[in-house]
């Protein structure tokens, strides 16, 4: 059944794979982010990072053009009679842990215990000449994973869909561990358990002479503990000071709501759109901290903190097609955020309690935030596409921003002093962005492209705090900041022959920040931090190199090499400009797929980083040097046994050996891991609509940055069946 221009691209006709059926290994020796919320955005001005681990690709067989395949063909097992469509798998398998579970837990993303259930079951049923129902759907046990979601489709009219999903992460809770008396504190044995789960509803009209209409909606949930990197301190280190390496946990209960109506409408050579978008969010979290825990000073913090968002958003644009050179779209968006906060910060004998005095004058806490915060947003960009010649093509586009944002706060300090707390902020800023991007053609088997954007900003920051009580204001401050960023980029892509292509890139990516008091008060003449620093300077130099080879039919190499290099330079009140922090990467990859015979493939590949940072701590040693060198190499291997019976075989190795027993001045965060997995799967097609699975799993981990406290081996046994029907 062909699914027409305007409809949801329906889940591939196959059965659903789960990550970790399909890259095991992957997932079991990469330390994958699983925290308490989604990934930060970078700082703004920060440089772009080199991501840690292998390409994606690493483990990816590489499709080969038709003209390259072998001659000999293998025999093909005896054709499936009928259309089935349907499948259902079935699944069971176990993970035993011998060291640390929750480590292993936490790695590889899978219960310690016996798992399985409905891996993956697909119905659907034509309704009459022109309508589909489907269902698709999973049961996991032992950790929660489960799917479902009914579909009907008619192609005249239009779709209907409704869904819910459930499933458990887990966590590790560990601290950090002090090599100078091997002091490890280990106030959590179980692994931490989040619980995520969706419920949507989305029906689209895709009627010919009508307008395109899309109303969704979603439901978003997490609930349950992660672990946090904000921890608490001890004294217990030997005679070296304070060092905080005690764990801490997050404690997470939050809903979101989302709903979103867009409508589309073809007008001749011209797309007319219109959007709305409502969005409620509702988060109540802990953070959990032990702080001196075995010492007579030993309490636990809890600070909470409870958000509730509104945001309402509508946006609308305009996509012309003049003539086949020329192209012209234009868009605005509108988008108004509320926010209401609270929180307290408190001490105690033990999580969650009432706020003691005594407690109190030994922690700085917080009493009854109450605050809020608003949000105005416009966006408005211009995008052309211009192709004046067959093999030139230009992109010019802008951009321009507009925000407004108004805050307020209240809260009771609860030091040796308690004191009623007052704060207000008010920023305004603006940004014209322009991007110009340029490709050539012309040139037989090269194609040319450069990329350059600018960012031009401005704003105002007012911020006051004051005391209520004795009716004083701690601190004004009114600030004007402008900002320059501007990023070009260069490429080329390159075939000189027909087994051999090249590409490479280079971009320069620059931002300066500019901070001026237009007036200041501050009771505390040396609290002016982040008011001292004036100008900041970021640059990014980035080269990539990619060459992919066939020098054999049945052999690829596919390398690629990447190099940057970060400054960031800054300049304080009454200071001269000097280099902050540096840091150079050199990152290797080379993937190799091999097939000597029609019946056997192999592909190894290897991922080498070499990562350094400096700054001016690091120069005078008061802070490690900050390293970030990691080794990971790969191998898959598989062989067709008959023509019913498949072996595959994977390796894994990673390394990261950069953790340093610097002891005298901070606590040693680099990391120390090294890691092996071996996974041996068989398949067996008993019958043309039967074929089962079965695996076994090896991994061990061992880190030296936890001096062995996170090390485990663990052993995986599953099994698999699927049956078409």
């Amino acid at each position: 059944m062909n699914t027409p221009a305007g409809f949801p691209t329906p889940p591939a006709e196959r059965p659903r794979v789960t990550p970790w059926l399909s890259g095991i290994l992957a997932v079991a020796l990469h330390a994958h982010a699983i925290g308490a919320s989604p990934e930060p955005a970078p700082q703004e001005g920060a440089p772009d990072a080199p991501q840690p681990g292998p390409p994606p690709t690493a483990t990816e067989p590489v499709d080969l053009p038709d003209e390259d395949l072998p001659d000999t063909e293998l025999p093909e097992l005896d054709p499936v009679p009928g259309d089935f469509r349907n499948w259902l798998d079935v699944s069971v398998g176990g993970l035993m842990v011998h060291g640390d579970a929750a480590a292993a837990q936490g790695r590889l993303g899978l219960p310690a215990t016996a798992f399985g259930g409905i891996e993956s079951f697909r119905f659907e049923q034509d309704v009459g000449k022109r309508g589909l129902f489907r269902i698709d759907a999973h049961s996991l046990f032992a950790y929660e994973d489960y799917r479902v979601r009914l579909e009907y489709t008619d192609l005249d009219w239009g779709y209907v869909r409704v869904g819910t999903s459930r499933r458990l992460e887990f966590d590790d809770p560990s601290g950090g561990w002090f090599p100078a008396n091997a002091q490890w504190i280990d106030l959590y044995d179980d692994p931490l358990e989040l619980a995520r789960g969706s419920a949507e509803f989305e029906a689209g009209l895709r009627r010919e002479g009508l307008p395109d209409i899309t109303l969704r909606y979603r439901h978003l949930y997490r609930d349950g503990l992660r672990s946090s990197t904000h921890w608490g301190d001890t004294g217990l280190t030997g005679g070296f000071g304070v060092r905080a390496i005690v764990p801490s946990l997050r404690r997470i209960d939050e809903t979101t709501d989302i709903v979103s109506l867009d409508v589309r409408q073809a007008l001749g050579n011209t797309t007319v759109g219109a959007g709305f978008t409502y969005e409620t969010s509702d988060l109540d979290s802990a953070l959990l901290l032990r702080r001196r825990p075995g010492e007579s000073s030993d309490r636990h913090i809890t600070q909470t903190e409870r958000i509730e968002r509104d945001l309402y958003g509508a946006r609308a644009f305009v996509d012309t097609l003049f003539h086949d050179r020329l192209r012209l779209s234009s868009a605005y968006l509108f988008t108004t955020l509320d926010t209401t906060f609270g929180g307290s910060r408190i001490a105690g004998a033990g999580h969650d309690p009432i706020y003691d005095p005594i407690f109190g004058r030994r922690d700085v806490g917080f009493l009854d935030l109450t605050g809020g915060a608003q949000l105005d947003q416009h966006v408005w960009n211009l995008n052309l596409l211009w192709t004046p010649f067959p093999h030139l093509a230009v992109i010019p586009s802008v951009r321009i921003e507009h925000q407004t944002l108004d805050g307020s706060s209240s809260w009771l300090d609860t030091g040796t002093v308690p004191m009623d707390r007052q704060a207000a902020n008010a920023r305004d800023t603006l940004d014209l962005s322009q991007h110009l991007e340029i490709r050539y053609t012309g040139i037989t088997n090269v194609v040319l492209y450069s990329r350059a954007d600018w960012t031009q900003g401005d704003g105002n920051l007012l911020e006051i705090q004051r005391l209520p009580a004795y009716d004083e204001i701690e601190l004004r401050r009114d600030t004007d900041f402008d900002r320059f960023s501007q990023k070009y980029t260069a490429g080329l892509l390159w075939y000189p022959l027909t087994r051999l292509n090249l590409h490479a890139q280079y971009y320069r990516k620059a931002r300066d920040n500019r901070y001026g008091e237009t007036s200041a008060l501050h009771i505390n003449p040396f609290g002016l931090y982040p008011a001292f620093i004036r100008e900041q300077d970021f640059v990014t130099d980035d080269v990539n190199l990619r060459v992919t080879f066939r020098p054999l039919r049945n052999l690829t190499l596919i390398s690629r090499y990447d190099y940057q290099h970060n400054t960031f330079e800054h300049r304080g009140t009454g200071l001269d400009f000097h280099t902050a922090a540096a840091s150079t990467a050199h990152i290797f990859s080379e993937t190799i797929t091999w097939t000597p015979f029609p019946r056997f493939y192999l592909q190894p590949s290897a991922h080498y980083a070499l990562d350094r940072t400096r700054s001016a701590a690091t120069a005078a040693s008061v802070l490690a040097p900050a390293d970030n060198d990691y080794l990971s190499l790969n191998a898959t291997a598989g062989f067709v046994l008959d023509h019913r019976t498949d072996l595959q075989a994977q390796y894994r190795y990673y390394l990261a050996d950069n953790f340093e027993a610097w002891l005298l001045d901070s606590q040693p965060y680099n990391s120390g891991l090294e890691e092996h997995g071996v996974l041996a799967t068989i398949t067996r097609r008993i019958h043309p609509r039967l074929r089962v699975n079965l695996r076994y799993g090896y991994f061990q981990a061992r880190s030296t940055q936890s001096g062995g406290n996170n090390d485990y081996h663990a052993h995986l046994l599953y099994s698999s069946a699927h049956y078409l029907f």
